[in-house]
């Protein structure tokens, strides 16, 4: 099943890089594997998937146990503070940054393993109160800022989640704000080179905004079954 979804995701994603004039090759496709076992993610590797994303630490923990670097992980969950010292163990990029305080612990983290972290900063683009991520244009130049002075992070770019909504208008506006602050802020002399934004039901609208990564589950892996413990997947 997974070999057959990838093949009609793939080409949708090519379909859509063609028509807006965009390459391929500048779409990372990261597999959001949350509550699906290691099997699925074994299945998904062996066709040519290479990024995964994990929303839970404990979750991302107890996989990087079983493959550890034989995979490239991405945390796009919330992450709490106390939770970041098992997520920069594993985790090569970290989309879910959104306070000075969870940026700090990052920090500290990394720094006592020897690794700088990378990093996107998460933008709340919608006016829904479920959505999380920084709001202010004030805000978010701060922490770009901050990021700049700390040794162990290196900020590649930002993240958001456009509203649940079948209005297209409405999704390509959340997603075409997160183009424009990138421009804004790299216009002020600083370097930022992702765009995370797009799931399955609005990655071509994301695509056609200048997403850089998309972040695709039940497309790839089918439905989730929350009845059931991943490790029994």
């Amino acid at each position: 099943m997974i070999a057959e979804n990838l093949a009609v995701l793939r080409q949708k994603i090519e379909e859509t890089c063609r028509s807006s004039g965009r390459n391929p090759a500048e779409v990372k496709l990261i597999a959001v594997s949350k509550y699906f076992g290691v099997d699925a993610i074994i299945e998904a590797k062996n066709c040519g998937l290479t990024d995964f994303g994990e929303n839970r630490a404990q979750e991302l923990t107890l996989k990087f146990e079983k493959l550890g670097n034989d995979v490239t992980w991405h945390f796009i969950g919330t992450l709490q503070k106390n939770k970041v010292k098992y997520v920069v163990n594993a985790a090569e990029l970290i989309h879910s940054v959104d306070s000075l305080e969870l940026l700090e612990e990052i920090n500290y983290r990394a720094e006592k393993i020897g690794q700088v972290q990378k990093i996107l900063l998460e933008v709340k683009t919608s006016e829904e109160e479920t959505k999380s991520g920084l709001e202010t244009e004030t805000e978010i130049l701060s922490l770009v800022k901050r990021c700049s002075e700390l040794k162990n992070i290196e900020l590649k770019g930002l993240m958001t989640m456009a509203p649940l909504t079948e209005d297209a208008n409405i999704i390509r506006k959340s997603f075409r704000d997160l183009r424009n602050l990138k421009d804004r802020i790299n216009n002020k002399g600083y370097i930022l080179t992702e765009l995370s934004m797009g799931m399955t039901s609005d990655f071509e609208i994301a695509i056609e905004e200048g997403a850089t990564m998309i972040r695709i589950g039940s497309a790839i892996f089918g439905d989730r079954d929350y009845s059931k413990d991943w490790r029994q997947v």
